[in-house]
């Protein structure tokens, strides 16, 4: 048993995984492109994480080393090799009300509650329900987050000294003009160019790096007077501490935090099993999706004893790293190490990155991730799709991830039961006894049942009425009570009812609501089919 889990984790960390194509083996070239992969999404990690603290109403240095210890973990443990995790803006607008409200400590006991319940929904494999998620919504989850990733890098727009902290957030705050806008314009211009142009020429070195260093530079040389990283707050501090959530340990306490926990622990696993798929098909590699959520889980209960803000998948993050050319845990562990690095050593130079070239990396996240053929195929694809695809985007930019996806669920599903609904119907015929036959076609059940029970021409049906279903399928509870309903209606009319041809699933829901008899020793193999009379309670012959 030991030698069997030791082989299992020996596989998720195996060599194999570190080829971008299927011929390619690790070498230095690959572990150089890990590594300066993960330099790259270090450094657009300072200014979310800080950003994000400032939303939560909470000191940086608690993003940062949320961003630090979620990304670490996840990326030793995670399901998918290439993600990446830190502070979130999804997580934070809802930290921020219990920040005001509680504290800061009230926080951090969330933050172990929620990964307490995620590690509850790895173990119970409850991560495989975001196969559920139609693709109507992915796509309209990724135009969302691109536009709420754009909107967020307006805020850098603006004068760092005029800007307030409300407790919601940055805001407020005076809009660059004259030479100052021109200049932060031109620099995320160039930075833009260089991210797309320079992978035509070289990928020694990724291209969001290659232009964060040039701009950094250009800036540095020539002492222009942009915003930068230091601006928005020093990131300089130590470790980050052990520390116990100084909370009361009573039931009022678990009152006040357990619903927080319970919307963060969903926020974040929607977000970072959405992440998860969308990383797979940009590398296309599976991912596992309860291990995951146990990585994320695992990620916040630790980070909630040293201090940190919890956090989720970062869907940007992630992009970066893909398109700098990570593809293995290296990369992920590399970004933390080097935040770490950051945090303990380098934070001067760090506050020195002019903001305008992490805003232009970002632009060209927004243009990576925006979905732009879901416009293109608007008006191709069903009315009800392009209907969710815009609603989970407006739902995402307006409210957050979490309620969009839930009505974009919603809206799916109800849209897919109603267009089943009208599937129902029945074609009738006749027997050389005179027996009429209704042969069912289309889905029964709840969305159907109403239709099912109109089918039937009670009062000119003669006494001998057979209901094929053939080409049907009992679905439900409400399919079983139309069933009675019509058997019931021939029975006070004095007529015989018959069901014929009933799938052993059928057998199995209809002696399972115990309201009608069914032998089901049908032969499981070849599921031969048996007729049975509703007045009777008599099994016919096979049909």
């Amino acid at each position: 048993m030991k030698r069997t889990l030791l082989a299992d984790w020996a596989k998720r960390f195996d060599l194999s995984e570190l080829s971008l194509t299927p011929g390619e083996t690790f070498s230095a070239t690959r572990l150089r492109i890990e590594l300066l992969a993960g330099l790259t999404v270090a450094l657009a990690l300072v200014p979310e994480a800080v950003a994000f603290a400032f939303v939560a109403g909470v000191h940086p240095l608690v993003g940062l080393y949320a961003a630090f210890i979620v990304g670490l973990i996840t990326a030793l443990i995670g399901g998918r090799p290439g993600m990446i995790s830190g502070a979130t803006g999804a997580l934070a607008v809802v930290m921020v009300s219990l920040v005001a409200q509680h504290g800061v400590e009230y926080l951090f006991a969330t933050v172990v509650l929620m990964g307490a319940l995620q590690i509850t929904a790895g173990v119970l494999r409850w991560g495989k329900f975001i196969r559920l998620v139609p693709h109507p919504v992915m796509l309209g989850f990724v135009n969302g987050l691109a536009i709420v990733i754009f909107l967020a890098q307006l805020g850098q727009f603006k004068v760092p000294g005029t800007m307030e902290n409300t407790g919601h957030g940055m805001s407020g705050g005076e809009w660059l003009t004259g030479t100052p806008l021109y200049t932060m314009l031109a620099l995320v211009a160039l930075t833009m160019a260089v991210v797309w142009l320079m992978p035509r020429f070289t990928k020694a070195i990724p291209a969001p790096l290659a232009g964060i260093g040039l701009v950094a530079a250009i800036v540095l040389i020539f002492g222009l007077d942009v915003p930068r990283v230091g601006d928005l707050a020093s990131i300089e501090g130590g470790l980050p501490p052990f520390h116990i959530p100084s909370v009361p340990l009573t039931l009022e306490t678990f009152e006040i935090i357990l619903p927080y926990a319970v919307i963060l622990a969903a926020i974040g696993l929607i977000e970072s099993l959405l992440t998860l798929n969308l990383v797979g098909e940009m590398t296309n590699k599976r991912g596992g999706a309860s291990q995951e959520c146990i990585a994320q889980g695992v990620a916040n209960t630790v980070t909630g004893f040293f201090g940190g803000m919890g956090g989720c998948a970062m869907i940007g993050q992630s992009i970066i790293n893909v398109k700098s050319g990570g593809r293995t845990r290296i990369a992920g562990v590399a970004a933390a190490v080097f935040l770490l690095i950051f945090i303990l050593f380098a934070a001067p130079l760090i506050e020195q990155i002019p903001l305008a070239a992490l805003v232009g990396v970002m632009f060209m996240v927004v243009i990576g991730t925006f979905a732009w053929n879901s416009l293109r195929i608007l008006r191709k694809v069903p009315l009800s799709d392009a209907l969710v695809i815009v609603l989970v985007t407006v739902v995402t930019v307006q409210y957050d991830l979490a309620i969009a996806v839930v009505v974009g669920v919603i809206v799916s599903a109800l849209t897919y039961a109603w267009n089943n609904a009208k599937r129902i119907h029945a074609i009738t015929g006749k027997e050389m006894d005179g027996t009429k036959v209704y042969r069912v076609q289309g889905p029964l059940f709840f969305g159907s049942a109403s239709g099912f029970v109109e089918l039937f021409d009670l009062e000119n049906d003669p006494d001998k009425v057979i209901v094929d279903f053939a080409e049907s399928r009992v679905v439900d509870q409400s399919a079983l009570q139309a069933i009675e309903a019509v058997a019931g209606k021939y029975l006070a009319a004095g007529k015989r009812l018959q069901l014929r041809h009933l799938t052993r699933d059928c057998h199995r829901m209809l002696k399972k609501a115990g309201h009608l008899m069914v032998d089901s020793d049908d032969d499981p193999d070849y599921g031969l089919a048996v007729d049975y009379d509703v007045k009777t309670g008599v099994l016919g012959g096979g049909h």
